[in-house]
């Protein structure tokens, strides 16, 4: 090896350093001679969360100047949730390490009610997540659904200080915080469809970087990015739709992907679901044929909407 020194782009919340950490320290177990430099950088979404300019959270504006970095040469390589990470890449860019999935799950969290069925008509539940609050909706129309933002400490806070009966937060990044006793309840996908690749932190690089390509290479799951290339995949299908509700789910069950898929219709007020199971080589083709089910169903109910 003859890389020793490896600097990693990082938003700076406290949960964006987690796991920029978490991935240095991996590294430094393959590679104990390897100098790893954190480079902490500012996001437009970053600002735009501070000064509350923004109503729609937009997955480019917290990774753009990350990229930015790397395309300098300022960074070597950027870790990311790949929720956040948008289906196109600058050129020269791409996500060639995924790593080890974590817990997907969403969670309920009440300083008052255990679950979504115990909260009162007309409780204020606080989310960002249009495919939380399209969730939300179909199994409690009666419940007053309101935009939370900020990270997961100031939405804590929010919670404590009255404003919200509940919010729905990813267990993931509870746990990487060391907040999961704050869950009142784990939501299980049957009921509350992941987000595409939540759980699982992605590392951006420059493809032609052979030589961090080469030390990052422990590092990457082959199962996780099999099922993260299904979940791409509907995305990437659906990307004229980005500011629908779209969530995907895939696992291995029986050496075959299952992938699981939604589509929110905010004003007929409607989710559509499509789901279907392919092996391992044909990940991505599926995420493609679930996303055209999700758009002919879409056809239909736009078209009928009685039907």
């Amino acid at each position: 090896m003859h890389q020793k020194y490896l600097r990693i782009a990082t938003r700076q919340s406290r949960l964006a350093l987690w796991q920029a950490t978490y991935v240095s320290n991996i590294l430094q177990q393959y590679h104990p001679n390897l100098k790893i430099k954190l480079v902490p950088i500012i996001t437009i979404g970053d600002i735009f969360n501070i000064h509350k300019k923004t109503q729609e959270k937009r997955k480019g504006l917290f990774i753009k100047e990350l990229e930015y970095a790397l395309l300098e040469n300022r960074a070597d390589i950027a870790v990311h949730s790949v929720k956040d990470v948008t289906i196109a890449f600058p050129q020269g860019l791409g996500l060639p390490i995924i790593c080890k999935r974590d817990d997907p799950r969403d969670s309920f969290i009440s300083l008052k009610y255990p679950n979504i069925r115990s909260l009162p008509i007309g409780a204020t539940v606080g989310t960002s997540s249009l495919r939380r609050q399209c969730l939300l909706h179909e199994q409690r129309p009666d419940l007053s659904v309101q935009h939370l933002r900020g990270n997961i400490d100031t939405r804590l806070k929010k919670l404590h200080q009255g404003k919200y009966d509940a919010i729905i937060l990813s267990i993931a990044a509870l746990k990487r915080l060391s907040l999961e006793h704050y869950v009142s309840t784990v939501i299980e996908p049957d009921e509350f469809l992941p987000a595409i690749g939540q759980g699982t932190i992605g590392i951006e690089c420059r493809l032609n970087d052979t030589s961090t390509l080469n030390l990052l290479e422990p590092l990457h799951h082959k199962k996780t990015a099999t099922c993260i290339t299904a979940e791409r995949a509907i995305n990437l299908h659906l990307q004229g739709y980005c500011r629908l509700p779209i969530a995907g789910y895939a696992k291995i069950v029986k050496n075959k992907i299952w992938l699981r898929a939604l589509l929110g219709l905010i004003h007929e007020k409607i989710i559509i679901r499509s789901e279907g199971k392919d092996s391992f080589d044909n990940a991505e083709q599926l995420g493609y044929k679930i996303a055209k089910e999700l758009l002919y169903k879409k056809r239909k109910y736009t078209i009928y909407p009685h039907i």
